[in-house]
């Protein structure tokens, strides 16, 4: 078992930044790769940014890349998503997933999930 926990959300202005942390405890974090996913009101889960147990490999989607950056640290057991030019489409609460499979940008590759933080981007 994995346990995720995010931190790190909260309300920001337009064009304002943040920085998302996912704290995982329970099995080697080192061994999982890490996603961030996103769900606003009234819309479907979606694929935010994903990397490699190794951070050799980094995916974002369209909508964020450029902006977003995510990251990790396998000392600290911790990954990062770091959100710059936040816009008001950006408005969500945030999830971090962590799978045994290669980082990818579907929720199915993903074991285990935190509870979420809020992120809220006013204009």
């Amino acid at each position: 078992q994995v346990q995720l926990v995010e931190s790190g959300g909260g309300m920001v202005q337009t064009g304002g930044s943040l920085r998302l942390s996912c704290a995982a405890s329970g099995r080697t974090f080192v061994r999982y790769s890490m996603g961030w996913f996103r769900q606003a009101p009234g819309k479907e889960r979606e694929f935010v940014a994903a990397i490699s147990w190794s951070s050799g490999m980094t995916y974002y989607a369209d909508s964020v890349k450029g902006r977003f950056t995510i990251s990790r640290d396998n000392a600290k057991n911790t990954a990062y998503l770091q959100m710059n030019s936040l816009k008001p489409e950006d408005t969500a609460v945030y999830y971090c997933a962590a799978g045994s499979r290669s980082p990818s940008y579907n929720d199915i590759a993903y074991d285990y999930w935190g509870q979420g933080t809020q992120v809220t981007v006013s204009s």
